[in-house]
């Protein structure tokens, strides 16, 4: 079975430079080491993830862009596979049913209900406090009493991977 992660965060205009820079790296830095990641395919922190692992074009690590729309014409051209699913926001819960774990980066309003249902179904979060917006608001925080971890606070690339394989290696 493929090590599938998660990454959301910060959408189009909301996603500076340095954080589309930042995921860039990490999701290159992931893909490398055979990792795929599910993002939602469109632009900002999407885009980045995507256009890591393409770099990285090891071809056991792949990107999976689940777009709210119905068309893939609006998805990042740097989506290994597109789906269109129409169904808008409600793409965010396949998008967290389909990650093992997630990463956060920066985030409004879409990524803290996506950050809300992957502890509601007790997914790992790692949230990255490099910059701001609801990752650096929640990281190390718990949400309530449902889930006994913590949003896993990580300030760089490699404290993110470190959880990353600390995460896999129970498997």
């Amino acid at each position: 079975m493929k090590k599938i992660i998660g990454i959301i965060g910060s959408s189009a205009p909301l996603c500076t430079d340095e954080m589309y820079k930042f995921t860039q790296s990490l999701s290159f830095e992931l893909a490398k080491r055979g990792y795929s990641i599910v993002c939602g395919g469109l632009g900002g922190v999407m885009d980045a993830a995507a256009r890591g692992v393409s770099q990285a074009m090891n071809p056991q690590a792949q990107s999976l862009c689940l777009i709210p729309q119905d068309t893939p014409q609006v998805a990042s051209k740097f989506c290994d596979f597109v789906i269109p699913t129409g169904m808008g926001r409600a793409r965010n819960m396949l998008i967290i049913n389909t990650a093992q774990i997630l990463i956060a980066i920066g985030g409004g309003a879409g990524t803290l209900s996506e950050i809300a249902l992957a502890w509601q179904q007790e997914k790992t979060i790692i949230a990255i406090t490099a910059f701001d917006g609801w990752a650096r608001r929640l990281a190390g925080q718990k949400l309530d009493t449902k889930n006994n971890g913590l949003i896993l606070p990580a300030a760089t690339i490699e404290e993110a991977l470190d959880y990353v394989e600390k995460f896999f290696s129970r498997f």
